[in-house]
């Protein structure tokens, strides 16, 4: 017997408004079992939408740009024999539709039901890749700058007393992209501030078409970004940015100018835990040659690495809360991870608990699911502390930025092999180049040497992480 059920957001975390960014199929599709319905796409990874069970789409609940939460029903399935039988019809792919900013856009049917907005705060080194975005959970929109309408004060708003009109997830959000609420003009019914007008104003000042007294940019005067029209000296194409780089960008504004960064290097020489790298990989392998397990990497070293150092140094594992600072008895290591349309953040959870094999493996897994854009939400959030390695491709240092609302991030480059100094000649040794970069408010310049040194120590001295 045919029966009509409703197909619904499965667990997708603490989200909550995740918006639509593609629908898959259309009313009279066939799908099968796990068949995706829906893209949604969070702050820093897309996912789909699965049919819980096959059948025919009889009816579609949401549209492209609707947002969505745990239980919301995509659409309403016949399953049974008459869905069987219904020819099969290849899922429709339907574009997303690019939003187009005006000054006023189409105000909601109701101003009351107003779906509150998860921003997760890792991007991001993004290279924190933090797409920190944190930096907020965003539609599909235009290149940055185009059709923006003009960002501009409300005199109104900045008058003492005056409170900005705004739901309490357009608060957060704003909040979580650095972004004063009394320069940004609602365009929603009544005056109210939307989420489309908190990234107009973010997309303005950083294009060009802000207010010059940088508002976003904790109240620093910033001078208008220059407008220049290349196409007058010869060629060019434009290129718009992909929604994590966009998100990514601001996040990594934000910090940079909100946070003290400093930067310590520090060089550790890793001859034996590179032998015994390669040891216990060929060990892995077996006799036969044949691979039988997971390869260990020298970022899962790095990782269990940072975890003896911040269990060592605790002010390394906070996060600044006010005038308070939030000690974290957890050790959740983020990496980033480079994918097709920017830097992701996957987090290694309770890396203090795992051995290097099983980190090693739960990175490989992660990064994959970067890759094709299917991080779950609780994969990209809750970081303690982060790596950006650059080890793949080359480099010696660099200042990595650093992933808010965390207080210190790793930048880790290429190995090389170096002459160095035993007190009788030059020996032949393999050296990591470190950068540490660190929130001055946390962590003053000793307490960092330190924690650079000990990092040092330990990659040096691997069993050091026993003590």
């Amino acid at each position: 017997m045919a029966e009509l059920k409703e197909a619904r957001v499965p667990d997708i975390g603490d989200y909550d408004g995740v918006p639509v960014i593609e629908v898959l199929v259309a009313v009279g599709d066939t799908v099968a079992k796990d068949q995706g319905l829906v893209t949604l796409e969070s702050d820093k990874a897309t996912m789909e939408v699965p049919a819980p069970f096959g059948g025919v789409v009889k009816e579609l609940r949401i549209k492209v740009g609707d947002s969505v939460k745990e239980g919301s029903v995509v659409a309403i399935i016949e399953s049974g024999d008459a869905a069987e039988a219904a020819p099969k019809v290849p899922a429709k792919t339907e574009a997303p539709a690019a939003a187009t900013p005006t000054a006023q856009p189409t105000p909601a049917a109701d101003d009351s039901t107003v779906e509150p907005v998860a921003v997760a705060a890792k991007p991001d080194n993004i290279a924190q890749a933090s797409i920190d975005a944190q930096a907020g959970n965003t539609t599909q929109s235009a290149p940055m700058g185009a059709g923006l309408p003009p960002v501009r004060f409300d005199a109104e708003a900045l008058l003492p007393g005056k409170v900005p009109y705004a739901s309490p997830a357009v608060r957060l959000f704003a909040r979580e992209l650095g972004v004063d609420l009394a320069h940004v003009t609602g365009s929603a019914r009544g005056g109210r501030i939307s989420k489309e007008d908190v990234q107009g104003f973010v997309k303005g000042v950083i294009a060009g078409g802000g207010v010059g007294n940088g508002a976003a940019a904790g109240g620093l005067n910033i001078i208008a970004w220059p407008k220049v029209d290349f196409a007058k000296f010869g060629e060019v194409e434009s290129k718009p940015l992909s929604r994590i780089k966009k998100l990514t960008g601001a996040n990594l504004h934000r910090n940079w100018v909100s946070i003290p960064h400093v930067t310590n290097h520090e060089d550790a020489d890793i001859t034996e835990l590179e032998a015994l790298r390669l040891q216990l990989n060929k060990e892995a392998e077996g006799k036969s040659g044949k691979g039988t397990g997971t390869k260990v990497t020298m970022l899962a070293f790095l990782v269990k690495a940072c975890v003896a150092a911040l269990q060592k140094f605790p002010n390394f594992n906070a996060s600044l809360d006010g005038d308070s600072l939030i000690l974290k008895k957890y050790f959740h290591i983020g990496f980033a991870a480079d994918t097709p349309n920017g830097l992701m953040v996957p987090v290694i959870r309770d890396a203090d608990r795992k051995g290097v094999f099983e980190i090693a493996k739960e990175m490989g897994e992660l990064a994959g699911l970067a890759r094709e854009g299917k991080l779950k939400p609780d994969q990209i959030q809750g970081g303690c502390f982060s790596i950006s390695s650059l080890g793949g491709i080359g480099g010696t240092y660099f200042t990595p930025i650093i992933n808010a609302p965390e207080v210190a991030i790793l930048g880790v480059c290429r190995s090389s092999t170096r002459p160095v100094w035993d007190g009788k000649q030059f020996m032949p040794r393999l050296i990591l180049p470190l950068s540490l970069s660190w929130d001055h408010r946390v962590i003053d310049g000793a307490e960092a040497a330190r924690f650079n040194a000990y990092l040092a120590q330990v990659l040096a001295d691997f069993r050091r992480v026993l003590l």
